[in-house]
């Protein structure tokens, strides 16, 4: 072996420029074949090992991004501690040459803590609680603190001065750092009401008129709040909004069970009046009627008993209403109703009359909150009660249509 290496050194003793090539080119050789040992052994058995464990697949994907980035560091190191030792190479390519290979070290470090730092944030959002209180924010506040300081490293670096001489200089920048990161500094301040306040959660059903915002929470973020609309699109929100705007969020009304029901009937006003004995009778058939028409009825005849001679009038008496009789119907129809939440608020009242006709309002909560089972109780209800109310003699008021128009017209053409 010493009879082959011995003229190889004499021949790059005798050509320098030989010699410094071949050096060289040893040295990122060598550096080759430890990024090569490091990624496509070491690291790849790793992977390996961990893909065969019971773990998330995205947090094998995450922890092997995390390590790959840092071993980039090795190739780096050995150029660094290398080309010091070879002979020949110029004092500046040298000097430049660590110069460079540390700042890469600095920024491989720094892209290795935010990959880092991505894996906490999904090992959190594994938590059950992690929709309450994400941390999403504040992960990125910290990646920019890394980015600005590693900034600062690999200048210093580049530049082969202590890294305290520019932070010197940051002092008179504070006012235009300031100004450059405004947006960021706001979105901090937002972030942290949120979390700390609960005003918002990824989940959340947010309505956000002004910005055409309508569905979901599905991500919040340091600077934007993606919010996916029923119609599917997703509207991105600054952070900040939801510290300044207005908005509603249905979260209490998810928690709560219920789901409220606000809607009136508009009723024809000529079609109130009081109901006769025939019309009591048909409408005591009603088992949900039958004690309220006997117990309304008694307390009339009580109150008629005792105007004495007064009460021969009828226009001093008091009667049953078929609109009062219709309301107390309603009123029980919903109390017996398995869709509706019954140890909410439950009522049918009148508003005040309109253009439009009398509107008889239904205001109650039906017992689940899921979209699709509340429009179908809700549908379900109101597809009753307009079916149910020529049995009261009521009539619902619609504007006239052409069908009326031409109706009318054919009643009012003189015969001949």
């Amino acid at each position: 072996m010493e009879e082959l290496i011995q003229p190889v050194q004499a021949a790059l003793q005798q050509h320098p420029d030989m010699a410094l090539a071949f050096w060289l080119s040893a040295l990122l050789l060598l550096s080759w074949l430890g990024n090569f040992v490091v990624k496509r052994i070491l690291i790849a058995g790793i992977f390996r090992a961990l893909r065969s464990t019971p773990i998330d697949e995205q947090l094998v994907v995450q922890k092997f991004t995390f390590v790959s980035r840092l071993s980039n560091v090795v190739p780096a190191l050995i150029i660094s501690t290398g080309i010091v030792h070879i002979a020949g190479v110029p004092p500046a390519l040298t000097a430049v040459t660590v110069n460079v290979c540390n700042a890469f070290v600095i920024l491989t470090i720094a892209l290795a803590l935010s990959s880092l730092l991505d894996l906490v944030n999904s090992i959190y959002e594994e938590r059950p609680d992690a929709r309450i209180k994400p941390i999403k924010g504040y992960i990125q506040v910290i990646k920019i603190a890394i980015y600005a300081v590693a900034l600062i490293l690999i200048i210093a670096a580049l530049f082969d001065r202590s890294p305290l001489i520019l932070l010197s200089g940051l002092g008179a920048m504070a006012a235009v750092l300031m100004l450059i990161f405004q947006d960021t500094i706001l979105s901090l301040v937002a972030s942290v009401q949120i979390s700390s306040n609960d005003v918002l959660r990824v989940g959340d059903w947010v309505e956000m008129p002004q910005l055409n915002a309508d569905g979901d929470v599905i991500d919040i973020a340091l600077h934007t709040v993606k919010i996916q609309n029923w119609d599917k699109t997703i509207t991105t929100i600054p952070t900040r909004r939801f510290m300044t705007d207005p908005f509603k969020n249905w979260r209490g009304m998810q928690e709560s069970g219920g789901r409220r029901i606000k809607r009136s009937l508009l009723l024809d006003q000529q079609s109130v009046h009081f109901l006769d004995a025939e019309q009591k009778q048909r409408l005591g058939r009603f088992k949900l009627l039958k004690d309220y028409l006997q117990s309304r009825q008694s307390e009339i005849d009580d109150w008629n008993d005792k105007l004495a001679d007064a009460g021969k009038e009828p226009v001093n008496t008091r009667r049953i209403t078929n609109i009062g009789t219709f309301r107390a119907y309603v009123e029980r129809y919903l109390q017996s109703h398995p869709g509706i939440h019954q140890d909410m608020t439950l009522m049918a009242r009148q508003l005040p009359p309109t253009a439009d006709g009398l509107p008889l309002e239904l205001y109650c909560f039906t017992n689940t909150t899921a979209w699709l089972k509340y429009e179908g109780i809700q549908s379900d209800i109101f597809d009753h009660l307009l079916a149910i109310l020529p049995e009261f003699g009521l009539r619902v008021y619609q504007h006239p249509s052409g069908m009326d128009v031409r109706a009318l017209s054919e009643v009012l053409k003189p015969a001949g």
